[in-house]
C-alpha cells in the first residue's frame, strides 16, 4: 500500500516537470527565434531551438567577439592543442574551455551525423583514421564551429555544398 502510494506521488510528480519543462521549451523556442541570427543556428545540421539557443548564450551574440574561427573554436575547447617539447609532439584535447559550450558542441556534432552527410562522411573517415568515438564528435565539432563561424560572417545559411565539397571532391559527392 505505501509503495503504491509513494510510487502514485512520484508519478504525479514526473508529469508535473514534464509539463513545466514542455512549457519551457516552448517559451525558450519563442525568445530563440526572435533573435536576429537564429535562423543561421537553426539552418545548421543538427542545432534545433534548444541546442541552438544554448550554443548562442554560450558564445554570446555580440557579432565582433571573435575575430576569427580559430579564436572561437578555442573558446569551445574544439581545437587540439599541440604541446611540444624537444623531438617530443603532442596533440592533446583542451581541458581549460567553457564545460557548457563543450558539452553543448558535443551534442551538437552527435545530432549531426544523422541530419547531415557531410557531418556523417566527415566523422565516419575520421574513426577510419583511428580516432575513438568521442575524439571524432570532437574533430567534427571543431569543424561545425568554424562553419557556423563563417556562416555569422558572411550572414548566410548553412549550405552543405559548401560547407563539404572541399574534403570530399568526388562529383561534389558528399554523401559517399
Amino acid at each position: 500500500m505505501a509503495l503504491a502510494a509513494s510510487t502514485k506521488a512520484a508519478v504525479g510528480i514526473i508529469g508535473e516537470l514534464n509539463r513545466h519543462i514542455a512549457e519551457f521549451e516552448t517559451a525558450l523556442a519563442d525568445h530563440f527565434e526572435h533573435r536576429p541570427d537564429a535562423d543561421i543556428y537553426l539552418s545548421l545540421p543538427g542545432l534545433g531551438d534548444v541546442l541552438g539557443a544554448r550554443v548562442l548564450g554560450e558564445f554570446g551574440d555580440a557579432p565582433d567577439r571573435y575575430a576569427s574561427a580559430k579564436s572561437r573554436k578555442n573558446y569551445a575547447g574544439t581545437s587540439p592543442l599541440t604541446v611540444a617539447s624537444g623531438k617530443k609532439r603532442a596533440v592533446l584535447a583542451r581541458h581549460v574551455r567553457n564545460r557548457r559550450l563543450y558539452d553543448a558542441i558535443d551534442q551538437w556534432a552527435f545530432c549531426s551525423l544523422s541530419a547531415s552527410p557531410g557531418c556523417r562522411a566527415y566523422y565516419d573517415q575520421r574513426r577510419a583514421i583511428g580516432d575513438l568515438h568521442h575524439q571524432a564528435l570532437r574533430a567534427l565539432g571543431n569543424r561545425l564551429v568554424g562553419i557556423l563561424h563563417g556562416c555569422l560572417q558572411d550572414l548566410s545559411l548553412y549550405d552543405e555544398v559548401t560547407a563539404w565539397a572541399h574534403r570530399f571532391p568526388v562529383d561534389g559527392d558528399i554523401a559517399a
